[in-house]
């Protein structure tokens, strides 16, 4: 049968009796005759916990030492899930991420994963046994506990399936699939049966939370078929039944994907993203990197870039980071790039949001962005930058247009029709 990765969010597993449900869920699989690698996240609001008492210590903890406590919440969790799973009759074992020599470098608190060595979870699948993996966490070449980040569970989980070839990775969380739009804001949205690769991609690069951005590039990369499934439903469905629900992410080449794209296949938005800008500096070559330089040197994550047309010698440029970020770069630009090439200021904004429509049919037809900018435009939303890719156009705006501005793109794609 098939070798199958199952990645349970906190939500999942946030409670003794939603543990048992996932071990219910995981047995019936295993009973189905699949080999099983379970990756659990954190219960639901540990993680957060976890930091805080290190914030009640520390204001500004020790990236090393805020690794060590929060990797904690997942090793809590891949215990109790292997008693669940041992109580009900399943052979199980659990493995921190140093046991199983997840190898990452040292970037503390967002580490990306180097190599993973699977001997010994090959030897335990052989043997018959459910191997239970701590999700988000690994070790570097020095032997320190590391974290991969918010949402690293799900990389976690598919680096896993790439390293052991698995035949799926199941990403179980509190929705029942990749919807075209947030259905909180947008409630006619629809689940899509299937999405590419490219365009999960670019949807959780402009903001969907369904997946954490890195396992999905990994997911790309490797080639691994993964699949979001709600954790909510009853655990004991027919696994024939649950293997064919939730959301595919598949690849481009598969031609029945292909023949039935839509144009569009989703609206994504970020609202955790800051704009900043960096007035009159001198238009020459170079000056880019002496700008965003520091800011990369500061592992601070740059997205949309926008450099003006220069005047008198002269130009702006204008980038987004997260908000988080927001208040460190703009004190690294201050104190370090405005001396250096000698801008005559810096400003930002904190009220912006990034909102993007996604879509392979963009490669095909014309007019896209012209009927994204009618739209904001027949609202009254003032675009403040653009960028594009293959497929994707995403828009800077106002905060406070956000919600708006998703639901008359949702409808002006026709997004709500089936």
């Amino acid at each position: 049968m098939a070798l199958i990765v199952q990645k349970f969010g906190g939500t999942s597993v946030g409670s003794v009796e939603r543990i048992r449900n996932v071990a219910r869920r995981v047995a019936k699989w295993k009973a189905a005759g699949h080999d099983l690698v379970v990756v659990p996240s954190a219960m639901a609001g540990e993680t957060n916990r976890l930091i805080g008492l290190a914030q009640s210590l520390q204001p500004q903890p020790d990236a090393r030492e805020l690794d060590v406590v929060a990797s904690t919440g997942e090793q809590v969790t891949i215990g109790l899930l292997t008693m669940a799973l041992l109580e009900i009759g399943v052979k199980a074992r659990s493995y921190t991420g140093w046991q199983v020599r997840v190898l990452t470098d040292s970037a503390f608190t967002k580490s990306r994963i180097i190599e993973i060595q699977d001997q010994k979870i090959r030897s335990d699948l052989k043997a018959g046994y459910v191997a239970v993996v701590a999700g988000f966490q690994g070790m570097d070449e020095n032997g320190n506990i590391t974290t991969l980040g918010r949402g690293g569970s799900d990389t976690s989980a598919v680096a896993l399936a790439a390293a052991l070839k698995a035949d799926e990775c199941h990403i179980y969380t509190d929705v029942d699939g990749v919807y075209t739009t947030d259905p909180r804001l947008v409630p006619e949205a629809r689940r899509l049966r299937t999405i590419t690769f490219e365009e999960m991609l670019e949807m959780a690069g402009a903001g969907s939370k369904v997946l954490q951005i890195r396992s999905v590039e990994f997911a790309g990369k490797y080639k691994v078929p993964t699949r979001v499934i709600s954790s909510l439903t009853d655990p004991d469905i027919p696994v024939a039944e649950e293997g064919q629900s939730g959301t595919l992410i598949t690849f481009e080449e598969d031609p029945h994907m292909a023949m039935e794209k839509a144009v569009i296949s989703g609206v994504a938005f970020n609202r955790d993203e800051a704009k900043i800008t960096v007035h009159d500096v001198p238009d020459r070559p170079g000056i880019a990197y002496a700008i965003l330089g520091p800011i990369a040197d500061a592992s601070i994550d740059v997205d949309v870039i926008v450099q003006n047309v220069g005047h008198d010698g002269m130009t702006d440029m204008t980038f987004t980071v997260h908000r988080n970020d927001y208040k460190k770069a703009v004190k690294i630009l201050n104190d370090q790039v405005k001396p250096h090439i000698k801008c005559r200021a810096v400003s930002g904004d904190e009220r912006i949001a990034k909102v993007s429509i996604v879509g392979m049919g963009m490669r095909s037809h014309a007019g896209i962005a012209a009927q994204m900018f009618r739209t904001l435009a027949e609202e009254g939303i003032n675009i403040q930058m653009i960028s594009t890719s293959e497929i994707k156009i995403t828009v800077v705006i106002e905060e406070k247009y956000t919600e708006l501005a998703v639901r008359v793109l949702h409808k002006a794609f026709e997004l709500d029709q089936a």
